[in-house]
């Protein structure tokens, strides 16, 4: 019997002593690299910047944004997949990646269920119908009644093949009976520089980083991909409002979440999810997120790790018929 409990508490003491090793090597690290599969200036990139300070604050830590683009934005997820798991390396991460890419990339190189390390959801957001300024459609009806009569001759953009923006035009072509073509770039902001100069017609952009480009007269927005109107747009009508019967109903948003490499030990994940939590609940940064038309999504690893498994799931019907290398 004695030897059962000097076994037991040898054991208790080996997690203890790996756990303070855990959080040790944390508190060791000064620099922690955030990586982000998109373009700088785009959507996720912003709101990765604007939270990086104050997280990095929160941890005793420099957070170092990374733009690392390319592979439908699945490059980023993979460098932290395949990084040591002490972190000083993250993925803030968009949700297509995790949920979309899944079920339409021939080869992805990790698998989003296995691979990564949930730490922390953080934000939800839906999209925008934006089109170029100098063109006369003034409402989704007129954009669909020139599509109906000119096949192929609209073109949208998108953040990369397998993306919300990219399946949010997908569906709303579905939806409205009208062929339209896709043009992937890596990432919203040359997607949006393109619609501003013309040589695209539209894009669904998300709210927050379409806003300035709306509120500068830069593009005309047509409608918002929500089921209710957007605060921060309070003026621009839902899809479902254009009185078009195919877009009743029409929900097409996603979510931004924190992931870290797999093997990632317990306490390091629950101090940086407290410190994300934190962050969130911050007056200034919650006014400067739900100013960009954000919706604050805070909470549980778990959450995050089954919402992410929930919509791959989802995502496997709706994108059925559609691969990309």
């Amino acid at each position: 019997m004695k030897f059962i409990h000097f076994y037991r508490r040898a054991a208790i003491l080996g997690v203890m002593a790996m756990v303070a090793c855990a959080v040790s090597a944390q508190q060791n690290i000064k620099t922690i690299r955030l990586m982000v599969g998109y373009s700088a200036g785009g959507p996720v990139d912003q709101a990765a910047r604007l939270l990086a300070q104050p997280l990095g604050k929160e941890l005793g830590a420099s957070i170092i944004v990374e733009n690392k683009t390319g592979a439908n934005a699945t490059l980023a997820g993979d460098a932290v997949a395949k990084a040591k798991p002490d972190g000083s390396m993250l993925w803030f991460a968009a949700s297509p990646t995790v949920t979309i890419s899944p079920n339409v990339m021939r080869k992805m190189p990790f698998d989003p269920a296995k691979d990564l390390t949930p730490v922390a959801p953080v934000l939800s957001y839906y999209n925008v119908l934006v089109i170029n300024k100098d063109l006369p459609f003034q409402s989704v009806k007129n954009l669909v009644d020139f599509a109906k009569a000119n096949p192929g001759k609209l073109t949208y953009g998108s953040a990369g093949t397998g993306g919300s923006n990219h399946l949010s035009g997908e569906l709303f072509a579905d939806r409205t009976g009208t062929k339209l073509n896709h043009i992937p770039y890596k990432g919203n902001a040359p997607a949006m520089t393109d619609v501003i100069g013309g040589t695209l017609t539209m894009m669904f952009d998300i709210v927050g980083s379409a806003r300035p480009f709306i509120s500068g007269g830069k593009v005309r927005v047509l409608a918002v991909t929500s089921p209710q109107r957007n605060p921060s747009l309070p003026n621009v009508p839902t899809m479902a409002e254009s009185g078009l019967p195919g877009l009743a109903g029409f929900d097409v948003g996603g979510w931004y979440g924190v992931y870290a490499p797999p093997g990632a030990p317990e306490a390091l994940v629950a101090r940086y999810n407290q410190a994300m939590n934190k962050v969130l609940a911050q007056a200034d940064v919650k006014e400067k997120l739900l100013e960009m038309g954000y919706e604050l999504w805070s909470g549980t690893p778990k959450l995050l790790a089954d919402r992410g498994s929930k919509e791959r799931a989802m995502w496997a019907t709706v994108t059925k018929g559609i691969e990309i290398e």
